[in-house]
């Protein structure tokens, strides 16, 4: 009953392979993946939000003044200082997206737009399942793991350290 011979267990060899060739994809693929994935709703949430340069769009201002309401503690709460709101999500919806898709400070960038997921799921609460949930989770898996290999963070550490 001791050993078993490799031809018995075709099926479990084939698995145990299969398992093997998955484990060896280098991790910086599926990391650059959950940025660019975590960035694009991001972006092109933030390209509504502009008619021009810092220019909001009428509907910016009328989701953020009119629409948008915080769900807080069985209320529906205005949003406080709605332009200025507007303004900063606009810019982040921007910036933070196009930092994680080059890998530049990923940890932080995944940090802002796991706390843009926690304002929106207040905003949006019937949105968790679909969209802040799995948000949430790529921003946390970046935030532990960091960008990987295929970004500008491991260039500078690399170039800091000596290894380049």
């Amino acid at each position: 009953m001791g050993s078993h011979s490799p031809g018995r267990f075709p099926l479990a060899n084939l698995v145990s392979k299969s398992a093997g060739l998955l484990a060896a994809i280098p991790q910086s693929i599926p990391l650059l993946a959950l940025r660019i994935a975590l960035a694009v709703p991001f972006f092109f949430s933030g390209l509504t939000k502009w008619d021009g340069f810092l220019q909001l769009s009428a509907g910016a201002h009328f989701l953020f003044e009119e629409e948008f309401r915080l769900h807080l503690f069985g209320s529906a709460i205005p949003y406080p200082f709605p332009i200025a709101m507007a303004t900063a999500a606009g810019i982040a919806e921007i910036i933070l997206p196009i930092l994680l898709v080059v890998g530049l400070g990923t940890r932080f960038a995944a940090l802002g737009l796991l706390v843009m997921t926690a304002i929106i799921q207040i905003t949006i609460p019937e949105g968790w399942a679909n969209f802040h949930l799995p948000w949430a989770a790529m921003a946390l898996t970046l935030m532990v793991f960091g960008g990987g290999r295929l970004g500008i963070d491991e260039f500078l550490h690399a170039r800091s350290t000596g290894a380049v």
